[in-house]
């Protein structure tokens, strides 16, 4: 790849696409949209808008066979990532997937099959707290041993609310999520088994779901993890960890900003939602993916940690139904990934 601007296809004109055009077109810096994906003609020339340089394509190997991009960003639903990856894949195209990497082991097997035949890794899967400061500083600080070493990590994961499309097994697969990729990236471990609790159940919860719940993941390394999950708490978003160590503890996820002192009260602003909470991580992921693909690297995770993420998945939405943990296997590394 030379040192031009890389020529960026966004597949998905949605709400997280959307929002990557903007980005793409506006803060980072060595790329350009060439393409927007869209099967829905309305999103697709409300995305074309804020993407000068792009030509709007109804699919994906519309786009292949016009040659109008160089790298893929994949933000359509996880449900049509497989059908995404695949041709791009084939292309020798380098690739930035929303997570998940797919909604399940065997398809998400598959496509490290393909990446594997093809000979190069091509795929960074969006797990973006890996590129939040304060979630980079809590790692090294672990790794470090400064506080002694890690012992148990608490979490926490609210939602002020949900649309109604929001089903209970995205409680796993659409929120906790995250937490499988970014606490063994934390913790230097592996998910070893999962184990899902269920408390009182929060009135302002949706009548569909049960929930708020108790996440409880057993590292192979013996560090313990618990995970709040809660849905419905109407204040604020909130992604908060607290790491154990031996000689004391660590926090990230606190609100910052201006703090307030009025009728005998304090306040501090929370995040609203995601949007604002790992604004810079979504930026300084796609800038690292931009620069790694034009040096023919990956610059996060990859796709076997997405194959990772997709068997915790699988074994979390049991653990809602099962009493007792549910062990995650996996198979070995394969050697390209190792």
């Amino acid at each position: 790849m030379t040192n031009s601007e890389l020529r960026v296809g966004v597949v998905g004109a949605g709400a997280m696409g959307f929002d990557h055009i903007k980005r793409l077109t506006a803060t980072i810096t060595g790329a350009h949209v060439s393409a927007v994906v869209e099967p829905d003609a309305g999103r697709r020339e409300a995305a074309l808008e804020y993407a000068p340089l792009a030509g709007g394509y109804a699919n994906i190997d519309e786009a292949l066979a016009a040659g109008a991009m160089d790298a893929v960003l994949i933000a359509t639903p996880g449900q049509f990532h497989e059908a995404g990856l695949l041709p791009c894949i084939a292309a020798g195209l380098p690739i930035l997937c929303e997570k998940p990497l797919t909604q399940d082991p065997e398809s998400s097997w598959r496509v490290l099959e393909a990446e594997m035949a093809g000979g190069k890794k091509l795929i960074q899967v969006g797990f973006m707290r890996r590129f939040d400061r304060e979630f980079e500083a809590l790692r090294e600080l672990i790794a470090s041993e400064r506080v002694g070493e890690l012992l148990m990590i608490h979490a926490v994961h609210r939602n002020p609310s949900v649309p109604d499309s929001y089903i209970q097994p995205m409680l796993i697969t659409d929120s906790v999520v995250h937490e499988f990729d970014v606490v063994p990236w934390l913790a230097g471990g592996s998910v070893a088994s999962i184990e899902v609790r269920h408390g009182r159940r929060n009135p302002n919860t949706p009548d569909h779901l049960r929930e708020p719940i108790l996440v409880l993941m057993e590292l192979d390394n013996g560090v313990l993890v618990d995970v709040e999950m809660n849905v419905s708490v109407r204040f604020g978003y909130q992604v908060a960890t607290e790491a154990v160590m031996a000689d004391g503890i660590a926090r990230i996820g606190q609100p910052s900003g201006v703090q307030v002192w009025q009728d005998a009260t304090y306040s501090i602003g929370e995040h609203a939602d995601f949007t604002t909470r790992f604004v810079e991580a979504y930026d300084r992921q796609v800038q690292a993916w931009v620069d790694g693909a034009k040096r023919g690297e990956i610059a996060g995770p990859t796709a076997w940690d997405g194959y990772k993420v997709a068997v915790c998945c699988k074994a979390g939405v049991e653990a809602l139904e099962t009493p007792g943990p549910v062990a995650v296997e996996l198979p070995p590394v394969p050697d390209f990934y190792a």
